[in-house]
């Protein structure tokens, strides 16, 4: 993967991931922890699912796979260095399966299918030509 690829996929990984950080501060300023972790658990998926789609429109470049892989890489990877380690201090967020893994599942699983139905979508605009 060349760095034509990369820097969109870190922009649209990171922007996914500030949605999805804003969803939690503001849900868990205004209701219950629990109504929180499922607002950002509806909200994360959608959140990607429109930005895999952007993506795809301007770069599309890796395979929806890599696509999906690279996004909740880094989100799993900025979750860890800057929101467990540093601002919480604590690893307890990754025991919670609504907390994080359930989210992260959704991601991988909404940009992969995101990204197969733009590939999809681009090979038969080609065809038509």
């Amino acid at each position: 993967m060349d760095s034509k690829a990369i820097l969109p996929l870190i922009m649209y990984g990171f922007i996914g991931w500030a949605f999805c950080a804003a969803t939690m501060g503001i849900s868990m300023a205004i209701t219950s922890p629990t109504a929180a972790l499922w607002i950002h658990a509806t909200l994360a998926p959608l959140y990607f699912i429109g930005l895999t789609r952007l993506y795809y429109r301007t770069s599309g470049r890796p395979s929806p796979l890599t696509t999906s892989l690279f996004f909740v890489c880094f989100v799993i990877f900025i979750d860890f260095f800057l929101v467990a380690l540093v601002i919480l201090h604590s690893f307890d967020m990754f025991a919670s399966l609504l907390g994080t893994w359930i989210p992260f599942a959704l991601i991988f699983l909404s940009s992969y299918l995101t990204g197969v139905v733009a590939q999809r979508r681009k090979a038969a605009a080609i065809r038509q030509i």
